[in-house]
């Protein structure tokens, strides 16, 4: 069953919260598959730094915007509830062509394997039709209470 996500659901299910929430809304959801947004704007505070007259969206935060797409995956299953996301890795990541402030992540995000509350998942990132990013992403849940 095919589902959509608003921001308000999102921040039900993931414990980011703004500057670091990068998951706008989701477009779809099914069983081991989502899609979901990041707006990018020059509003974003990373631009202040990076690069200044020449912004250019962090690799690692297209990473963490993967990620936290794959978390909300995991976390609508209901015995991941009441646990948080942490991740065990990152393979394979690649970064095809940078992302400017007025882009749309398209963020899609598979899950290959999961066992014992450890999975991993296939993520790739798109601005228009054009990948502009890849990895292999090995995650876990743990308790909230054991951090």
């Amino acid at each position: 069953m095919k589902q959509k996500l608003s921001i308000g659901k999102i921040l039900n299910l993931l414990p980011h919260r703004y500057p670091f929430l990068l998951v706008d809304k989701i477009l779809e959801q099914e069983e081991k598959k989502i899609v979901g947004v990041k707006n990018v704007t020059i509003n974003e505070p990373f631009f202040q730094g990076h690069f200044p007259g020449h912004p250019v969206m962090p690799g690692v935060l297209i990473i963490e915007a993967m990620a936290q797409t794959g978390g909300v995956l995991m976390f609508s299953k209901e015995e991941n509830k009441g646990k948080i996301p942490l991740f065990a890795g990152i393979d394979k990541a690649r970064f095809k062509k940078p992302v400017y402030p007025g882009d749309q992540l398209i963020i899609k995000v598979e899950i290959v394997k999961m066992v014992r509350g450890i999975g991993k998942a296939k993520a790739e990132a798109y601005v228009e039709d054009n990948l502009v990013a890849y990895a292999e992403l090995l995650f876990t849940a743990v308790q909230k209470n054991s951090i």
